[in-house]
Formats: C-alpha cells, sequence, structure tokens
C-alpha cells in the first residue's frame, strides 16, 4: 500500500512539473506582424515607376522582408479599369494599406476602400483636394493622405523664357478627365500671364486624339510644355514627333522626359516624392492617422536641360542657367 502511495505521488509531482515547465514558456510566441501594401500604379512610364522605386525602397529600410508588397500596373489599353479591378481584388483580399500612384489610381483606391477600414496613402497627386481626396492639404479629414508632385509654374515659364527669350505663345495639351491637368494648366496660364506669355491648351479625351492635336498644336505656337498628365506623358514619343516636324521644343515636368527627348525641365525628384510616401505609409502601418497627417511635398526642384536636344535646336545654355543638371537622350 505504501509503495502504491509512492508510486502515485511521484507521478503527481511529474505531472506537476510538466505542467510548470510548460506554464513557463513564452506566452507570446508569435513572430511579428507581415503587413500586406497593395500598390495600384496608374500605367507604367519612367516617372511612376521611379515613385514606386522610391515607395519600395523606404518600406524596405523599414521593414525588410516583413513586409509584403504587391504592385499591379494599369495597361496602355484600359488602365482606368484596371486600377479599379486592382483595387477592389486589394481590398476584398485584406491587404493593409492601398498606396495608388497616380491620380486616376488614386480615384480607383478610395472608391474601393470607401467603407471600408482600410488607408490609402496616395503618390503623385498634384492637386488632391479638387477631386476631393482630402478636405485641405493641411487637414485631409479622411482615412487618406499621401504626396503631390505640384509643379513650380513661375519657375518653369522663368526656364523656356531664359532659354527662348522671344517666346510668345505656349502649347499645351491636357486630359479633360484628369484635375490635375486642369489644376496645372490654371496655375500655368496664371504664372505665363504675369509675363505676358499667351497659352494656348488643347484638351484631348483619349490616346486616339493625341496625334491630330499635337499635330495641330504645333503648328501655331513657340513651343509646347507638358506637365505629367498621364495620358501625354505615355504618348510622349508622339508629341515630340510632331514637334519636330514643325520645327519647335517641347519642355517636360521632370528629368525623364528631359532624357526622353524634352528640352529642358524645372524637375523634382520622383524617387525621393516615393521615399516620402513609403515613409507615411510605414506611419499609418503603425496607428497613425492619415486624417491629420498633411499632404507632404518635395520642394527642392532642379533645372535639367537636354543638351542634345539644346543643339538640334540651335539654342545657346544661358548663363543663368550654367549650373543647371545636362542630360543626353536615351537611346
Amino acid at each position: 500500500m505504501k509503495k502504491l502511495i509512492a508510486i502515485v505521488l511521484v507521478a503527481v509531482l511529474a505531472a506537476f512539473a510538466l505542467v510548470s515547465c510548460t506554464n513557463n514558456v513564452p506566452e507570446n510566441t508569435e513572430t511579428e506582424n507581415t503587413y500586406k501594401v497593395g500598390v495600384i500604379q496608374y500605367v507604367s512610364h519612367p516617372s511612376l515607376d521611379n515613385c514606386y522605386t522610391g515607395i519600395e525602397k523606404a518600406l524596405r529600410a523599414k521593414y525588410g522582408e516583413n513586409i509584403e508588397i504587391v504592385r499591379q500596373i494599369g495597361s496602355d489599353a484600359s488602365p482606368d479599369s484596371d486600377c479599379a479591378t486592382y483595387a477592389s481584388q486589394f481590398v476584398a483580399q485584406d491587404y493593409d494599406i492601398l498606396v495608388p500612384i497616380a491620380t486616376p489610381a488614386a480615384s480607383s483606391a478610395l472608391a474601393a476602400a470607401e467603407d471600408k477600414d482600410i488607408p490609402v496613402v496616395f503618390c503623385a497627386v498634384s492637386d488632391p483636394v479638387a477631386p476631393g481626396f482630402v478636405q485641405s492639404l493641411e487637414k485631409p479629414g479622411f482615412n487618406c493622405s499621401g504626396t503631390s508632385d505640384v509643379l513650380d509654374m513661375e519657375a518653369q515659364i522663368n526656364l523656356i523664357k531664359a532659354l527662348q527669350p522671344d517666346v510668345k505663345k505656349v502649347g499645351i495639351l491636357y486630359t479633360t478627365s484628369e484635375a490635375n491637368s486642369i489644376t496645372n494648366l490654371g496655375l500655368f496660364t496664371e504664372a505665363a500671364a504675369k509675363e505676358g506669355i499667351e497659352v494656348d491648351a488643347v484638351g484631348i479625351q483619349n490616346d486616339a486624339d493625341i496625334p491630330a492635336a499635337a499635330t495641330a498644336l504645333a503648328q501655331r505656337v513657340d513651343c509646347i510644355n507638358n506637365f505629367t498628365d498621364n495620358k501625354v506623358v505615355n504618348n510622349l514619343s508622339v508629341v515630340l514627333d510632331a514637334a519636330n516636324e514643325a520645327g519647335i521644343p517641347i519642355y517636360g515636368s521632370e528629368i525623364e522626359q528631359v532624357k526622353n527627348g524634352c528640352l529642358a525641365s524645372v524637375s523634382i525628384d520622383y524617387v525621393a516624392l516615393g521615399e516620402v510616401t513609403g515613409s507615411m505609409v510605414s506611419d499609418a502601418l503603425e496607428g497613425a492617422a492619415l486624417s491629420d497627417m498633411a499632404v507632404r511635398t518635395i520642394s527642392d526642384a532642379t533645372p535639367v536641360v537636354n543638351t542634345e536636344v539644346l543643339d538640334f535646336f540651335g539654342i545657346e545654355m544661358p548663363e543663368s542657367y550654367a549650373n543647371a543638371e545636362t542630360v543626353t537622350t536615351n537611346k
């Protein structure tokens, strides 16, 4: 009997020891969360590609491989419907955050995330107030904020005047459905008027409108100035052909357009803009309220001149832009 009691006692003590050891295992054995980031890029062209490069760079620097970044890019044939589809898919798959690049992509992201608790951080939206993405630049008011690539129109006008002192009329092609382009057109027209320069603006609705519009416009202006208008940028080679045929230069809105054949630009750094966007994404993922997060911009703009195009048109580099960044045309 005593032996039986001893055996039972040993078994009880062993069980107690096992439970004690089990209770000593740390409660939090889970690994860190892996965030799921859905990037919706309107189309593929160098400016928007650079935005994504900056976004990914910032997020990888912060989280390493402990973050899942999926990028979907709209096709040239149907970018608007593609972006709407991608945004809906990201929402249905419970992504932690949507990061649209360019205004049309932001429209799709916000429509898909409406009434959902999914934050949206946009990149390269020149005027997020006009389409209602935010209530104001300082205080967005919604679960949405991001970065603006608003252009310095006065600096751009000064660059055009320096390279073409006799300029009287500047042509603009813009997409009538893109809010950024309409805003930029107003700002450019205002800046040009101060210098006595006329603006001849032609609105297009789709890619098919561009060849005829560019050809007609190039015949009646001294030069063409391009914004960050996605349809026009995506068809820049068509506009360049029309301008070269007419013997006039095109001014771009950032360095990649200058590398692709525009004469010059006062350019912002789209990789840097993407990095700022990525920083805002990480803040939002970690609980910062986008409704109180001011829209951010890149303030420093750099004059960029394509020396091959400069020579083609027989224009000398103005002394005031002797320190401008110079590039040649992509081959």
